[in-house]
């Protein structure tokens, strides 16, 4: 039997132990952001006709595949964030391949989510296009990719190139995924990776429909999308999401008016108030992604309080 005695002592041990282990438990070095959003698409060339022609974003490079087939190619937003176009690998399935998040020390992050119980590979690979990365999944089984731009990667050598056109945008503020249960996604992104939350949404008040975790060393967001019932292909298109900043939303959607006959663009290019009181227009690419222009303030200048609706 213990004496209170030892049964401090015990515990005291334990305490310190604790102690020592959490002392040694690796940092979680910086997450600046989304560096990149990667889709599928079914016809690449239409593709790059809506993104380039249309959105006015440049092409700095692509990769190919052994054969000479296409394997990907990069669409570049700013210097740190691109939107990257595979060629499907099935027809009619979901668009969304992966997402990938900024840090500025792959490897420490990658130690720093294995010991927090997060599956990892054995060690950081260096792309071919000489960017550091390796990839995790998410609790909606998301492939989240982890990226640390190379000083001397294809990113660094076009820094600064292939931003002087018609671009509809500078900069994506987040991207939207959808997620069937929140808690799960809370523990991952908010525990684990450290997002911060900072808005929650809903359409009619009586269950939520959004919530918002903003990247823990930088201003770019995550939109959790969330859903009960099964989606369709052009449900998942609206659901998982790009999101490009707008100072002027009218404007953006005077512009396009002009483009849209030159790419065939045939949806309604209305602007319309969201829920978060943010003026927004919705674009769709040919394969249904939904790419949301939207203005950074609310229509009054006046923060929209929080959703206090029930997760669905």
């Amino acid at each position: 039997m213990l004496t209170r005695c030892t049964t401090k002592a015990w515990l005291g041990a334990i305490l310190c132990a604790s102690a020592a282990t959490a002392a040694e438990a690796p940092k979680r070095p910086p997450i600046t952001g989304v560096a990149h959003i990667a889709l599928w698409v079914h016809d690449v060339e239409k593709s790059r006709a809506f993104y380039k022609d249309f959105l006015g974003f440049g092409e700095p490079f692509q990769l190919n595949n052994a054969d000479g087939t296409l394997s990907l190619t990069f669409i570049k937003v700013n210097d740190r964030q691109y939107i990257e176009i595979f060629p499907e690998k099935q027809p009619g399935t979901d668009r969304l391949s992966h997402y990938s998040l900024e840090t500025d020390d792959a490897e420490a992050l990658r130690a720093y989510l294995a010991a927090r119980g997060v599956k990892v590979p054995d060690k950081v690979a260096k792309g071919r296009v000489g960017n550091f990365n390796f990839n995790i999944t998410d609790p909606d089984g998301h492939t989240v990719e982890i990226t640390q731009y190379g000083p001397d990667s294809w990113c660094a050598r076009e820094k600064g190139k292939y931003m002087d056109g018609p671009r509809i945008s500078t900069r994506m503020t987040h991207v939207g995924i959808t997620v069937r249960s929140l808690e799960p996604s809370l523990a991952f992104y908010r525990d684990v990776l450290g997002f911060q939350e900072i808005w929650r949404g809903s359409k009619d008040g009586k269950q939520l429909d959004w919530v918002n975790l903003k990247a823990p060393e930088g201003d770019d967001y995550l939109e959790l999308m969330l859903y009960s019932a099964p989606l369709s292909l052009a449900s998942l298109g609206t659901l998982n999401h790009i999101s490009l900043e707008s100072s002027d939303v009218e404007a953006s959607a005077a512009d396009l008016k002009k483009r849209a006959e030159r790419v065939a663009y045939s949806h309604s290019l209305e602007t319309k108030t969201g829920v978060n009181r943010k003026r927004q227009l919705n674009l769709y690419d040919p394969d249904g992604t939904r790419t949301e222009l939207m203005e950074p303030k609310t229509v009054d200048g006046k923060p929209v309080p929080s959703s206090t609706a029930p997760p669905r």
